[in-house]
């Protein structure tokens, strides 16, 4: 068997080229992998709709009510980043199951890949920053109330703190938040996470490193997870128009096959999520996204 990938054809829609978000990469993703051979019939699942009751784990109902129903105000949709549609709708109550799924069956074969998620500047009431639902703390509420594991890591590498996940499960002791991000981006007002790395502007790939092998080892130390959730974002690349560091794609590729292979060291399964990207070719985005189904998938070989 290959390497479990999680994927739907509703995370791309028909969208603004001019928008910032990248919303074709989604599907750039699943191409470039089918075509690599990474994805095939056999090891793509399909995630369908989240039930309420499960986004309602990470998220008021109320708000979860007024997005589904094209009801927020004017300042929450600017919030949002993003219009809201019909296509939007379809892929926001997707996603989290996506993750969800992707970490159902980490815990069956040990690694799974999410061809998207990440949405981790979604707070508990409203949205921000391109993120509507924050699919990293539903999954770790879910997981945690259906009882699958009994402590969480979600290990963050995007360029922007995962503010909206530490404030939702600031209070969960069993769901740890480590965030390695750059110190002088969005958001302007950072949570505070159960462990932040905070990277400075401009940091090249030695030093990136060091801080992310740094702060794994710590966060697995205090953590002791069951499984980890992954967010692998390319943002920090050095040319990414909203990153500000300076990390190259080797550097991308070390960390990635570093927290992948920390992880299957200690035989603790890892569920990865695409995160941040937002260069204007979304085809080499696509393919930046697709290091860390790359790695992991060499590793799946490795352990099979």
């Amino acid at each position: 068997m290959q390497i479990p990938l999680v994927s739907n054809p509703l995370y791309s829609y028909q969208f603004d080229p001019r928008h910032r978000f990248p919303m074709e990469k989604f599907s750039l993703l699943f191409n470039y992998l089918r075509e690599s051979g990474i994805a095939a019939e056999h090891n793509i699942f399909r995630p369908g709709r989240v039930r309420s009751e499960v986004l309602a784990l990470a998220h008021c109902p109320r708000y979860i009510d007024d997005f589904c129903n094209n009801q927020l105000s004017s300042s929450a949709i600017r919030r949002m980043g993003l219009p809201w549609s019909q296509g939007l709708l379809q892929r926001s109550i997707i996603s989290p199951n996506g993750t969800l799924l992707t970490a159902q069956l980490a815990l069956k074969y040990g690694i799974a890949c999410h061809l998207a998620g990440g949405t981790h500047h979604a707070h508990y009431d409203f949205a921000s920053g391109f993120c509507i639902f924050n699919d990293l703390a539903v999954t770790a509420r879910a997981l945690l109330a259906q009882k699958k594991v009994q402590r969480i890591l979600i290990f963050d590498c995007d360029v922007h703190q995962g503010d909206g996940t530490a404030r939702i499960l600031q209070n969960d002791p069993a769901a740890f938040t480590c965030s390695v991000h750059c110190e002088k981006n969005f958001p302007a007002r950072k949570a505070h996470s159960d462990l932040d790395i905070n990277i400075a502007v401009a940091c090249s790939d030695k030093e990136y490193l060091a801080a992310v092998e740094g702060g794994l080892t710590k966060a697995l130390q205090l953590s002791r997870p069951e499984i980890v959730l992954y967010d692998a974002g390319v943002d920090v690349y050095e040319h990414d128009p909203l990153g500000l560091l300076n990390i190259s794609m080797a550097g991308i590729r070390e960390r990635d096959r570093l927290v992948l292979q920390r992880c299957a060291e200690q035989g603790i399964p890892v569920a990865t999520v695409i995160g941040g990207g937002y260069d204007r070719d979304q085809k080499a985005l696509a393919e930046r996204h697709a290091i860390v189904i790359e790695e992991a998938a060499k590793l799946f070989a490795a352990l099979n």
